[in-house]
């Protein structure tokens, strides 16, 4: 991708042509080409074609500058670019100068070209159509060459213009339900809703009951600035934490299924073996020890009881496991969007600390009498605030009501996002293969085969739901 501009200029035609072709910054001056006049002599063969005009305008030529982004194309295609580009802006009817600056680490082109044309002798007319046709061949030939061009409408993730736009009207609300509705249907307990809901992206707060908790519930998205509550008037009676709990009550009792308790110890138990693996006592060795084949039997007894009784029952362990899985996939999918939005984010709020950086430059060069030597003088800084107004722009940044520091505060939020996610994400994800691990013991001490185990969970669902 790469992004133009372009100036006249009415005084030091040989000073500017001068710039331009310094050795220095164009590789021992390998980087040059000219047409219809050379380096060396481009100011009076300027001057010659200047006569034959009739028309009266103070310029003299006009200086193009295209800019391309670090480490997109090499110095050798990037000047074969801006030669293509006077080619066909100019039509070979102007003497043009190109050269390729290599010396500032953001490869950029300068094409300064006769103000008159050779054959009908008529000045070029610098106004927003022809600029925009530069702008225009220039994205052309990024295309040819396999560069990257952003185009309205690409499919491509959530713009900062896109993600702000999220934060007003009521949409983001129907999301927000939706959302407590999913979570409503994934959870075993109000509490798993809860961490569900907060592993879609919400911050909550008032969800504990109790004398001294809120009244009300309250869920705030983090990239907006207030919560809204879950009651009657805001979301609806479905969405207060009441009703939230009632729903998933509801939801298990027509689910539960009797069954006798597990016997509940009168003692802690000391020693948690749930977190142990059986015993595999089909080894050699413990057909020969029976002591030792005795001792693994005890061991694998106890690692059973204790997954049994901290599970409750294997139909409640599947259950578990599947609101943890729940759990680490929702939070997951919600890290992977927060991650696209902050990388966005990231560039935006890069270019605009860019462009805040290198804005006085830009105004100074509009108020410059001789813009083409204030140019010489601050290329870098103007090409970097150029660049960065460009990529503003493509991004749907209104640069006249720049807020550097609400992006950086909005970034700080993504990010504190992304770490809450991440925390969410990996507790469910360790507490899952906790879960497993106790569920593979009890099938494993049970003689239950995968193919067993998968059967009697099909058949405990066609009974839950009779």
């Amino acid at each position: 991708m790469a992004y133009t501009k372009i100036h006249a200029i009415t005084a030091t035609v040989s000073k500017a042509v001068d710039y331009i072709c310094n050795p220095a910054k164009t590789d021992e001056g390998i980087l040059i080409s000219s047409y219809g006049c050379s380096p060396e002599t481009a100011a009076y063969d300027f001057k010659f074609a200047l006569s034959k005009t009739s028309q009266s305008d103070p310029n003299k030529a006009y200086h193009l500058i295209q800019s391309f982004l670090p480490g997109e194309v090499t110095y050798k295609e990037a000047h074969q670019i801006g030669v293509e580009l006077a080619d066909r802006l100019l039509e070979g009817k102007y003497s043009y100068v190109v050269s390729t600056h290599i010396d500032k680490g953001h490869v950029h082109n300068h094409v300064i070209f006769c103000a008159a044309d050779n054959i009908n002798h008529q000045k070029y007319h610098d106004c927003k159509k022809t600029y925009y046709n530069i702008r225009s061949l220039s994205d052309d030939l990024c295309r040819e060459h396999e560069l990257s061009i952003i185009t309205p409408g690409e499919k491509r993730g959530k713009t900062y213009k896109e993600w702000q736009a999220g934060k007003n009207g009521s949409a983001w609300k129907e999301q927000l339900k939706s959302d407590i509705d999913e979570a409503i249907k994934n959870a075993a307990t109000y509490e798993d809703c809860i961490e569900l809901i907060r592993a879609k992206g919400y911050e909550i707060k008032g969800a504990d009951f109790g004398e001294k908790a809120y009244k009300f519930i309250s869920f705030r998205p983090l990239d907006r600035e207030r919560f809204v509550r879950g009651s009657a008037k805001s979301l609806g009676t479905e969405y207060t934490k009441e009703r939230i709990r009632e729903r998933i009550e509801e939801k298990e009792l027509a689910k539960e299924k009797k069954r006798i308790p597990f016997p509940a110890r009168k003692k802690p138990v000391v020693k948690d073996y749930s977190r142990k693996k059986l015993i595999d006592t089909t080894e050699d060795k413990f057909a020969e020890s029976p002591g030792l084949k005795h001792w693994a039997d005890i061991q694998n007894l106890k690692i059973a009881a204790s997954s049994y009784s901290q599970a409750g029952s294997i139909s409640e362990l599947e259950k578990q496991i599947a609101a943890k899985s729940t759990l680490a996939k929702t939070a997951r999918e919600s890290l992977v969007e927060t991650e696209h939005q902050l990388k966005d984010l990231g560039q935006v709020l890069k270019y605009a600390e860019q462009y805040k950086a290198n804005r006085i430059y830009h105004i100074r060069y509009q108020k410059s009498k001789d813009k083409d030597r204030y140019l010489r003088q601050h290329e870098t800084e103007l090409l970097l605030h150029d660049g960065a107004e460009n990529m503003l722009k493509r991004f749907g940044i209104d640069t006249k009501n720049l807020d550097v520091e609400k992006l950086r505060s909005d970034y700080n939020a993504l990010y504190s996002k992304k770490q809450a996610l991440q925390k969410t994400y990996k507790t469910a994800e360790k507490e899952s293969a906790d879960l497993n691990r106790k569920l593979d013991n009890l099938n494993q001490y049970l003689d239950r085969t995968p193919e067993q185990a998968a059967v009697d969970k099909k058949v405990q669902k066609n009974q839950n739901t009779l």
